[in-house]
């Protein structure tokens, strides 16, 4: 049996002890402490679990900006998308899980302990890498302990290295051309993941713009939890998208974010919900504010 969106702590535990091909990652992070994520793995994890870094790992390296700062790296480290968490390429991508030991028969697992803000973007990342079996841990680390599961501290053995196999995108990956083309046009709804502060412009703490992209709803990412961490029943989440979306179609909307990692909650209750598979704007409000031409509203 393979998991494709979520996966609950009892069922991780049944699968580890079934032998069957797996691998865990422990995405954890802290967009305002860096280095906390990895000291968070270092004293809490689930055993064997590979730790998957936000900014080294799931992020490429900024190239050098270029006009309206735009990243003008090339060739074999040219990003695939803009923003301050630029998606690496995914030969670079499957590079790095070959590293880590992930095959293409392997069920994947990916959680943190941060309001499951974090492990989206490796459950993105491996559908665009075309690799189905991947889920999230509902609840995190915490529901993992909860239900009596063991955890370890310190490093993990090194995995032998595997040879993973890129195969066609399973995801939709929209670019900013994209997305300023469709402004105004009902091929096209916008959802933003920020806290409403940030998305009406009344604060910003990490862009040197306030506000968000015309015509955008919002849509905070952490309204897709329920008081104990885990995502709210689907049946919940569908009415809830529906009242949002109004007559717009789901299969129109585009998700993002700051920069393309908490967006990830919204699409994959979207999927929970049976509303479909929907695009991502990985670059995000980071991206879309790098051009100065681009239309910002605010309120």
């Amino acid at each position: 049996m393979s998991y494709t969106t979520l996966i609950s702590a009892e069922q991780l535990q049944s699968l580890m002890s079934s032998g069957q091909p797996l691998r865990v990652f422990d995405c954890s992070f802290d967009l305002m402490q860096p280095h906390a994520g990895q000291e968070q793995y270092l004293a809490a994890h689930i055993p064997g679990a590979v730790y998957a870094n936000l900014d080294t790992a799931l992020s490429a390296k900024h190239g050098t900006p270029g006009a309206h700062g735009v990243i003008t790296a090339s060739g074999a480290d040219a990003p695939a998308s803009g923003g301050r968490h630029p998606l690496p390429n995914r030969e670079k991508f499957a590079i790095w899980l070959s590293s880590v030991g992930l095959a293409n028969d392997m069920q994947a697992v990916v959680y943190d302990r941060n309001g499951n803000n974090y492990c989206g973007r490796l459950w993105w990342m491996l559908k665009w890498a075309g690799h189905d079996k991947v889920a999230v841990l509902d609840g995190g680390l915490q529901a993992w302990t909860a239900a009596g599961g063991a955890v370890s501290s310190g490093k993990e053995a090194a995995h032998f290295q595997t040879a993973f196999m890129l195969a066609p995108p399973l995801v939709a990956l929209i670019d900013a051309k994209t997305v300023e083309n469709q402004l105004g046009r009902t091929a096209q709804t916008l959802i933003d993941a920020r806290a409403t502060p940030r998305f009406k412009g009344e604060i910003e703490p990490m862009d040197p713009v306030a506000g968000h992209i015309p015509g955008a709803l919002n849509r905070p990412f952490s309204q897709n939890f329920g008081p104990d961490g885990k995502f709210k029943p689907a049946d919940q989440l569908k009415a809830e998208f529906e009242a949002l979306l109004g007559q717009r179609e789901p299969a129109t909307v585009i998700h993002h974010c700051g920069s393309g990692v908490s967006a990830l909650p919204n699409l994959i209750a979207m999927e929970v919900a049976g509303l479909g598979r929907t695009g991502l704007y990985a670059g995000s409000w980071s991206d879309w504010v790098s051009d100065p031409d681009r239309p910002v509203a605010q309120g």
